[in-house]
């Protein structure tokens, strides 16, 4: 994200404090989105605390915040204390978070996730992780000392529908707790996005091979949660470009074509890119940004998202790159983004020290 520390220019920035129409039944207060940013701030349940009710209060005056990614059963953790959806407990934390944020006005969805491959057997009673193939992934986990990524477990047919219902349950769940809706994280070089890139999917079965095998998990899941909670309330996060975690595959864009089609044809609230740039190109993407690819192939209501300040993103929505714009890193340095936004006020530095407290 941007650390400029000048004034914003308001011709430019205040276009993003117009209202916008979400769904039928939902209208943003302005375009300014709160990305979803793993914080690690659970408690050792994975339960939301109290002083993650008030962090993301006094973020309220975002049109939307989206929250940190949230795992849909115990085999989606990936790092330390991020939390979960799949308890009571947890489900009751969430309300304490969903109740401040209505008290302020403000909106939220919730993320859902599951990482796949991306953890470790020290998350998870010892077994491995889980993926479409047993690709290995090499690194470090991150939040983490001394853990390092491993070789998953490809999983059988047979257990997908398991994974499916999960995600239709967490989010069944989120609106039990009090969100607006759900973001699906597919994107990022997580589960669904493990299904979408060639390199990550070597399946044989009928969720790999040709590209409609490659979107049938995810659309699985949209179907899902659609079922469970509307398609209003039902948007989805997508990595295109392979840039984290994987690598790409010049077979990649027919895949992510196929399935913004298909997700026009279910109405989704929205498509959301995930990047932490949007200033990187692929070569998979006809040497495309995320954002770029995503709005030549989806007609629908589209959030950009990475490295954008308010003044650059507010020059994306005006040349109509996307239509909302989410920002990360700042919304943590500065819980009064919006204000600052609306009173031309140059927003604080983000510093990574920040990651240490919920401020």
């Amino acid at each position: 994200m941007s650390r400029s520390t000048t004034a914003a220019e308001p011709s430019i920035t205040q276009e993003l404090l117009q209202p916008f129409a979400l769904t039928p039944s939902l209208e943003l207060s302005n375009r300014i989105l709160m990305a979803p940013m793993t914080r690690s701030m659970a408690d050792d349940d994975l339960v939301p605390t109290e002083d993650m009710a008030e962090y993301y209060a006094r973020r309220a005056a975002a049109g939307l915040i989206i929250t940190e990614a949230t795992i849909v059963r115990a085999d989606g953790q990936g790092y330390p204390n991020t939390p979960g959806i799949f308890t009571d407990a947890q489900v009751e934390g969430w309300r304490r978070v969903t109740d401040r944020v209505h008290q302020e006005g403000g909106k939220i969805f919730l993320q859902i996730w599951h990482v796949g491959r991306v953890s470790h057997p020290s998350f998870l009673d010892g077994a491995d992780p889980i993926a479409p193939s047993a690709v290995p992934l090499e690194g470090r986990v991150n939040r983490t000392k001394d853990l390092y990524y491993g070789t998953p477990r490809a999983l059988e047919t047979d257990e997908i529908p398991g994974l499916v219902q999960a995600f239709a349950d967490g989010a069944a769940n989120a609106i039990r707790a009090g969100f607006d809706g759900v973001e699906i994280h597919g994107a990022n070089g997580y589960l669904l996005d493990q299904f979408l890139h060639y390199h990550t999917n070597l399946r044989d079965d009928v969720y790999g091979g040709p590209v409609g095998n490659h979107l049938r998990f995810p659309l699985e899941v949209v179907d899902a949660v659609i079922a469970a909670v509307g398609a209003e309330r039902t948007a989805i996060r997508l990595s295109p470009g392979a840039y984290f975690h994987m690598s790409g595959d010049p077979r990649d864009a027919e895949v992510f074509k196929a399935l913004l089609k298909q997700l026009e044809g279910r109405r989704v609230a929205y498509v959301h890119a995930g990047i932490f740039d949007d200033s990187q190109t692929f070569d998979e993407l006809d040497g495309q940004t995320a954002s770029g690819f995503l709005r030549t192939n989806y007609n629908g209501t589209l959030v950009g998202c990475g490295s954008y300040s308010p003044e650059t993103g507010a020059r994306a929505v005006r040349d109509q790159r996307f239509d909302l714009l989410a920002i990360g890193r700042p919304f943590i340095a500065n819980a009064d983004l919006v204000e600052r936004v609306r009173s031309d006020e140059p927003l604080k530095e983000y510093h990574a020290d920040m990651l240490d407290t919920l401020e």
